[in-house]
């Protein structure tokens, strides 16, 4: 579930793109999407280092059909209330999976030199496996 090429120019746009990667994967219904609004319009998913990390709400737990990731990679920045963003990845996690896939991601994109590697991925298949680590 990655693009390397998203096509979002907007925050809100950036949302929508990764919560419809996450439906189409079969992971959430479309409700989690709208979730994903109401968690931003709450608190900022935006994480530093060119990553936002959006999510749904806890209300919206029923809309997680499976837990899953998508990573959508952008070519411009995306102002992301004017922090800027290339990276964003929609999260949504049964039983609490997604606490330690937030963690594993937080410190990939804690290191300049991931960030550097995953900017320069030429595919998708090159972007997951410098993500690996995310999955074990």
């Amino acid at each position: 579930m990655i693009r390397v090429s998203g096509t979002a120019a907007t925050r809100d746009d950036a949302i929508r793109e990764a919560g419809t990667v996450l439906v189409e994967a079969g992971a959430v219904s479309p409700a989690y999407v709208e979730a994903m609004f109401e968690r931003e319009a709450s608190v900022s998913t935006y994480m530093g280092n060119f990553l936002a990390i959006p999510h749904g709400t806890n209300e919206a737990k029923d809309s997680i059909l499976r837990s899953g990731l998508s990573v959508v990679r952008y070519d411009e920045p995306i102002d992301w209330d004017g922090n800027e963003v290339r990276f964003v990845v929609g999260i949504a996690g049964l039983n609490n999976e997604h606490l330690e896939i937030l963690s594993k991601i937080a410190i990939i994109f804690s290191e300049e030199d991931e960030v550097a590697g995953l900017l320069a991925a030429g595919s998708a298949d090159e972007v997951f496996a410098l993500l690996e680590a995310v999955n074990e």
